[in-house]
């Protein structure tokens, strides 16, 4: 039951709290919707530009770390994409199917499985690098407008994790 402010006091608005007006549990004003919606429409966008290449959006995922640096482990990896092993290890051995990785065990620490890029891997960057101007281009939106988007996001996952959020 709301009760009324006090004699001489202003009732406190939403701009006082710094919520939405209205019902707090509205599905459009569900941070959680507005994300699980962007993610499968982006995720929509990615799929006909990655299926000639052959990838998939984790797979693509994958590359795109061992194109930045490789050989990485496995854990490597996982820490960069925020993956569990369960759900990087058939990632990686589809893709070595393919011929794009190669798996080879550690000389140093044979408990550590490296992932390093074979030619054929090498050469689909060059594919790739057509990859995100088409994203920005499909998606109709100014770069500075997803950059800011990304550092917004960017803040987000840090947020979650401050809270004790495990990702992974």
């Amino acid at each position: 039951m709301a009760t009324s402010p006090a004699v001489g006091e202003s009732a406190p608005t939403d701009a006082d709290s710094g919520a939405f007006s209205g019902d707090p549990l509205a599905l459009e004003r569900q941070v959680c919707f507005a994300l699980a919606v962007a993610n499968r429409s982006v995720l929509a966008v990615y799929r006909p530009l990655l299926e000639p290449m052959g990838l998939t959006h984790p797979q693509y995922l994958v590359m795109l770390a061992l194109w930045g640096e490789s050989p990485l482990s496995v854990k490597e990896i996982g820490t960069l994409l925020q993956l569990d092993s369960p759900t990087l290890s058939p990632l990686l051995k589809r893709l070595a199917s393919a011929g794009l990785i190669t798996r080879t065990r550690s000389s140093d620490d044979e408990r550590l499985l490296l992932i390093d890029l074979t030619e054929a891997g090498h050469r689909l960057r060059e594919q790739a690098v057509r990859i995100p101007p088409a994203i920005v281009a499909q998606l109709g939106l100014e770069l500075s407008e997803l950059e800011s988007l990304h550092a917004s996001l960017t803040r987000v996952i840090g947020a979650a994790r401050a809270s004790g959020v495990k990702v992974v």
